[in-house]
């Protein structure tokens, strides 16, 4: 905050944008260092000093985390240039394909779906492609969700959270050591970020910076406990369906917003207002309420998919998932539309009563009084 004070690094004001003053942006950028120095520095101690056994295979996971901090690094760097002086989408994508491809060469990548679509293991050229296609997916849906005081981090510390205690019940110590860290992280920017308006200079954004590096973050370890390998822990029926519960809303948000934009001959890439979070604002909620909403919709979509997956088959969940995000929708249209045509009669009766006024005064006519609750 005191560098992003002394530079006037703001993050704009526009159209598009909720908030009306000029904020620092680049709170994102103690995400990152922070995650891989404090992993790097607990493993030294678990390991070295405290000579803790976390039976974990060593050889097998090395590999994954070793070019999950170098993809993290190189999504820091173009998140911070991006941030500074801007960086054209385009080559923000080619980046995100990039770090996206080093989860199947480092050896971790989606090779099975657990009878999603009666299919069950994947062969090495399908399964690499779709885990950088959900790689990519995943870092934009968290980018694009980021439009909400305390929305992107709070969705990613939930699911983060969820995952570690997952991880430690199976025994992935590495992993839930990872998560853990990110929550950590992002707690203290969560208060800045939601409670800051409240102090004098204290309020931040996290920016791309954080937004990439998070949804690379979210990625990694989705990924980790969807992927059948014993190094990383053992198998369970519905492992892919638990491991993306967390994303549901991020990612069903943005493929609806892709789609619009497509059918509507908007360019896919160029923002708007057509997020879940715009349309509860749309609603009538507050920023605070439609944030804690998004949040309790993520942490319901988690714990339906950890208990039902125990009950039913993966495909009935998924068929439950997607009833219900189209149901809350029609619903949250109808509430949306209906207010929408509420503000919209209050503007033209407000209008009318000026109008109304200004003619009596120019005309110099005597009016009566005028009750503006009964009208």
């Amino acid at each position: 905050m005191l560098v992003t004070y002394k530079k006037r690094l703001f993050d704009p004001i526009n159209a598009r944008k909720v908030h009306q003053h000029i904020i620092p942006r680049l709170g994102g950028v103690a995400f990152a260092p922070i995650q891989c120095l404090l992993f790097i520095v607990a493993l030294v101690v678990v390991i070295k000093i405290a000579n803790m056994d976390t039976q974990v295979e060593s050889w097998a996971l090395l590999p994954h985390f070793m070019l999950l901090l170098c993809g993290l690094g190189m999504l820091f760097m173009v998140g911070l240039v991006d941030d500074l002086i801007g960086v054209s989408y385009r080559w923000k994508f080619v980046m995100q394909i990039l770090v996206a491809s080093f989860f199947p060469v480092s050896g971790l990548w989606i090779n099975d779906l657990y009878g999603l679509g009666l299919v069950i293991s994947l062969p090495a050229w399908i399964g690499m492609p779709l885990t950088v296609f959900l790689v990519v997916l995943i870092i934009n849906a968290i980018n694009l969700i980021d439009g909400l005081d305390g929305l992107c981090s709070g969705v990613v510390a939930m699911g983060c959270l969820v995952l570690g205690v997952l991880f430690m019940y199976y025994g992935a110590w590495w992993h839930a050591l990872f998560a853990f860290i990110t929550v950590g992280v992002l707690i203290p920017f969560f208060y800045f970020n939601v409670f800051g308006a409240t102090g004098r200079r204290r309020r931040i954004f996290m920016g791309d910076t954080g937004s990439m590096t998070l949804g690379y973050s979210m990625a990694f370890l989705a990924i980790s406990f969807a992927m059948n390998n014993a190094y990383i822990k053992p198998f369970s029926d519905g492992a892919i369906v638990v491991a993306f519960s967390a994303l549901i809303i991020p990612v069903m948000d943005v493929a609806r917003v892709m789609f619009l934009r497509w059918r509507t001959g908007k360019p896919v890439f160029k923002p708007d207002r057509n997020h879940l979070h715009h349309k509860f604002l749309r609603m009538g909620m507050s920023h605070r309420i439609a944030m804690v909403s998004i949040l309790g919709l993520v942490l319901f979509f988690s714990v339906f998919n950890m208990l039902m997956v125990e009950l039913i088959s993966n495909n009935i969940v998924i068929l439950c998932d997607g009833g219900v995000w189209l149901g809350m929708h029609w619903v949250f249209e109808k509430i949306e539309q209906r207010n929408i045509k509420k503000q919209v009669v209050n503007i033209q009766e407000t209008s009318s009563v000026k109008m109304y006024r200004s003619e009596g005064k120019r005309t110099g006519n005597v009016l009566l009084p005028f009750n503006d609750n009964l009208y």
